[in-house]
């Protein structure tokens, strides 16, 4: 990957992390138990990853803190 695409590649990330986290929190607003919905799905979860970067539970627990930072900005 060259410098230029891993700078969008992050950008992108970061982005869609943000627009994420608004868009969940907002349905959780009207929707309250959606959170808890994501919650219980993690164990379907996985990296597809076919190599020795694959790290399943990694990608849970990325996914455990974006839920508790979308709870959290919820509460606030």
């Amino acid at each position: 990957m060259t410098d230029d695409t891993a700078i969008q590649a992050r950008r992108r990330e970061i982005a869609s992390e943000h627009v994420l986290f608004k868009l969940i929190e907002y349905v959780e607003a009207k929707q309250p138990g959606v959170l808890d919905h994501i919650e219980a799905s993690l164990s379907h979860l996985g990296d597809p990853a076919h190599d020795d970067t694959k790290d399943d539970e990694a990608v849970r627990g990325i996914a455990r803190r974006m839920i508790a930072g979308a709870r959290k900005e919820g509460l606030s």
